[in-house]
Parts: structure tokens; C-alpha cells; sequence
């Protein structure tokens, strides 16, 4: 048996296999691209070790595509077949990918904090658990796993500043704004390559309302995320929001095609961050061309895949913004008949909030703001349950408050902006700004009503 770089102790024993699966925990942690290398290089070597092939099943499934279920069955069996082998706390990975893929994430969750209970220094198992929370928009369950483990992370720990990372994250998604930005800037401090950290910051600036800040953090410190997998991608879309923020839509646009959509790939995440921010601009009245095409060619494929509301709703803005009518209405029925089956903790979430979102969307694409704003004002209250972040989420906040504009709800669009300022801490951007402006303008304008949201 072998120590890995955390101190824990491992069933490897070639010194060879240890350090490739060292840097794959470290390439993990730190989003890196060459992570999948290393673990292909340590799975050609040493294919019996069970915990890399439960690592692998798990690393696919946070990645939320249909066809790669497989991949994640054949880790399974792999870890399955080597099993015996395996030390105790290895086998809690195991039994972290069987439960996931029985459509129970949050099981997943429960074993990789039993795992953490006695060897709190598994800093894999530290991410891991962040990971699928996030998915399932458990921020409050975020903050406390990071918060129980944290002081067994001594400063010479090799995970610390990626803990940090994860921890400002947590407090950001849970409030703490100033101890979220101290928090994020010390573990940028002592992982200078930890682009969660670092985007854990540029989310409290988004929060704040202060965006001119967020972009005096970000410039300068590219190599933090240069070497990131496609995250690089979402760091350059906090960019982006920023130069929103502050007006700058030729920025905008530049930062869209040169950098978030440098690559035209169809991973959930990458078209999360392109139908959001083109559906920002798209509210602002600024004219995005033929983007929208693209990415609704890709996501007409995808009206199917059904593995994460979070990637369907954003599948949805793009079929939404290119008029996509049948395959938008074809994805609102898949969505409907995976929450009628309620087979797993996704399909709960395809009824709660995904099903009223979805018709929402359709009915905003289709102009039917009354309507849309029924739906979205509803599912509101349930919108976390969608998985991601605040930030990532507002965009369906933005629809519905546009949505209630567009059909003179003023009275309850007002409320929900007051809600929205209360959740950054009494900040706001220059969107509710605006908003807040159009409502003054709108006050006893023919149409308008001071009805409460539903």
C-alpha cells in the first residue's frame, strides 16, 4: 500500500500509478484539461485499481450526457471486478457511483461523506461532494460539508487552497459575501491555478452589483483559468456578465465568439453559458445576429438526453430564442413525461421546478407573457432545485421579471426585484436598475396592473 498525495492510504503499490493518480486528483481539483490524461495513463497501468474506475464513473456523470451512461456502467462493473481489493474507504466510491447510478445522487453524496467522517484529508472526496451538490443546488449542504472538514486541512496540506476555493464558493451561494471574497482570495493565494476560487470571487462581485470591481479582479489573472478544462469557458462568461453589467456590449459579443464559444462543443455546461448570456443581451435589446442558430442545432439534438433539468432549461433558451417551436415543444413533453415517471431524484426535479419553468419558456418564446410569467413566478420558489448557481439561475429570473413587465404586472414584477436585492445583500445591477426605472415609467400606464406575483 502507498500514501497518496493527501496521506491517504491507497491500494496502489507501483510508484508510477501513484503519481498519475496524484496528478489526477490534483487535475480535479484544479479543473484542470490534462486530468483525463493522467487518469487514462493510470487506468492503462494499474486497471484494477477500483477507486480510479469508480472516480472515472463519477467524473462522467457530473458531465450530464445521455450517451455516456454507459461509460459510467462499464466504470462501474470495472470497480465492481476489482472490488475486493479495494481498502474500506475506497470502496464508499464504489458504492457512490452504484447509488448515482440508480438515479440517487444524493446517496452518492451520503458516501462520499461517510468517507470524509473518517478521513476528512480526502480532498477528492471533498470536491466530489461539492460537485454533486451543486448539481442538485444544495448550497447550505455546500458550505457545511466544507465547513466539517476544514480544520483537518493543516497549511502544508496539498489541497488546502482548493478547499478554500470550494469554501469561498459555498459561502458566496450561501450569503457571506465579504468572508466569501477574503476566502477566495486566500486560496487563490496558495493554489494560484484554483479557478474556483477565483470564479468563487468574480460570483461575489456578480452578487454585489459591483462589476467594475469583478473586472479589475479577473483582468490580469487569465493564467489562473488558462489551464482549466472547459471551465475556462465559464470564467470567461463571468467576464462577459461583467462588461453586461457595465454597458459593454461590443466587449460582449467579442468575449462570445472569441472565447466562450471558441469551441463549438455541445457539453450542457458550455451551452449553459452561451443561451444565458445571449438571452441577457437578447432582454437588453442588443441584436446577437445568427448565434442563436448554432446552438439551437445543438440542442435539438438534446431534446431527449433527460439527465439534468439544469442542461434541458438551458437547452430550452436556445430552441426558445431561435423559434424552434417543434423542438421546443418536444422537449417540454419529454420533460413532463420524465417527471410523470419519477423513477430517480432527476426525474423529481423535471416536476419540481423543471415542468413550470419549461412552459414558462415555451409560453414566453411564443409571446404569451401573462402566461409565462404565471408559470415562471410559480416555479420561483423552487428554482434552486434546478441545480448550478445564483448567478447561473438568475437568467430565468430575468425572463420572468421581463415576462411580468411585458404584461404589465408591475406591482408583482417590483416584489420580486425587491426579493432579488435582498438576496445580494441589498445590492443591485444595472438590469434591476432598469427594470426598476421601466416601472416608474409604466405606473398608470393603460394595462398595468397591482396584482401580487402568483
Amino acid at each position: 500500500m502507498m500514501q497518496d498525495i493527501f496521506g491517504q492510504e491507497t491500494s496502489l503499490t507501483d510508484a508510477a500509478a501513484l503519481k498519475n493518480w496524484n496528478a489526477v486528483q490534483m487535475g480535479v481539483l484544479s479543473h484542470a484539461a490534462a486530468a483525463p490524461t493522467h487518469l487514462g495513463a493510470l487506468l492503462d497501468t494499474a486497471p484494477e485499481f477500483a477507486l480510479a474506475q469508480a472516480a472515472k464513473g463519477m467524473f462522467v456523470l457530473l458531465l450530464g450526457r445521455a450517451e455516456l451512461m454507459q461509460a459510467a456502467h462499464d466504470a462501474y462493473a470495472a470497480a465492481r471486478a476489482t472490488e475486493d481489493g479495494a481498502l474500506p474507504r475506497e470502496r464508499h466510491y464504489i458504492a457512490a457511483l452504484g447509488a448515482w447510478l440508480e438515479g440517487r445522487p444524493s446517496a452518492a453524496i451520503a458516501e462520499m461523506e461517510t468517507v470524509l467522517r473518517s478521513h476528512p484529508e480526502d480532498a477528492l472526496a471533498m470536491k466530489l461532494s461539492h460537485a454533486i451538490r451543486f448539481i442538485l443546488g444544495d448550497s447550505t449542504g455546500m458550505r457545511r460539508s466544507i465547513e466539517r472538514v476544514l480544520p483537518a486541512y493543516a497549511p502544508d496540506h496539498a489541497g488546502r487552497g482548493y478547499l478554500l476555493g470550494c469554501h469561498a464558493f459555498s459561502l458566496e451561494e450561501t450569503g457571506a459575501y465579504d468572508l466569501a471574497d477574503a476566502t477566495g482570495r486566500q486560496a487563490l493565494w496558495m493554489a494560484p491555478d484554483d479557478a474556483w476560487g477565483l470564479h468563487a470571487v468574480a460570483h461575489v462581485h456578480d452578487m454585489t452589483g459591483n462589476s467594475r470591481a469583478g473586472l479589475d479582479w479577473l483582468t490580469g489573472r487569465e493564467e489562473a483559468w488558462a489551464h482549466c478544462n472547459n471551465f475556462r469557458y465559464h470564467v470567461w462568461w463571468h467576464k462577459a456578465l461583467m462588461h453586461l453589467d457595465q454597458g459593454q456590449t461590443e466587449q460582449v459579443l467579442a468575449l462570445y465568439d472569441h472565447e466562450i464559444r471558441k469551441d463549438k462543443t455541445d457539453d450542457y455546461r458550455d451551452i449553459s453559458n452561451a443561451t444565458s448570456l445571449l438571452m441577457r443581451l437578447e432582454l437588453e435589446g442588443v441584436a446577437i445576429g445568427d448565434r442563436w442558430e448554432e446552438l439551437a442545432e445543438l440542442c435539438a439534438n438534446r431534446t431527449e438526453d433527460g439527465c439534468l433539468i439544469f442542461a434541458d432549461l438551458h437547452y430550452l433558451l436556445a430552441l426558445v430564442g431561435d423559434d424552434r417551436k417543434l423542438e421546443t415543444g418536444q422537449l417540454v413533453q419529454r420533460i413532463h413525461a420524465d417527471a410523470r415517471r419519477g423513477a430517480s431524484e432527476s426525474d423529481a426535479r423535471m416536476a419540481t421546478p423543471g415542468c413550470g419553468l419549461a412552459l414558462g419558456l415555451e409560453a414566453f418564446g411564443e409571446g404569451n407573457y401573462s402566461e409565462a410569467f404565471g408559470y415562471l413566478a410559480t416555479g420561483r420558489s423552487s428554482l434552486q432545485l434546478a441545480g448550478g448557481s445564483h448567478a447561473q439561475r438568475d437568467v430565468f429570473e430575468r425572463v420572468t421579471i421581463d415576462a411580468g413587465l411585458r404584461a404589465g404586472r408591475l406591482d408583482a414584477v417590483e416584489a420580486i426585484l425587491n426579493e432579488r436585492r435582498a438576496q445580494r445583500g441589498g445590492a443591485e445591477d444595472s438590469y434591476a436598475q432598469a427594470r426598476r426605472a421601466l416601472i416608474a415609467a409604466g405606473r398608470g400606464a393603460p394595462g398595468a396592473q397591482s396584482v401580487p406575483a402568483e
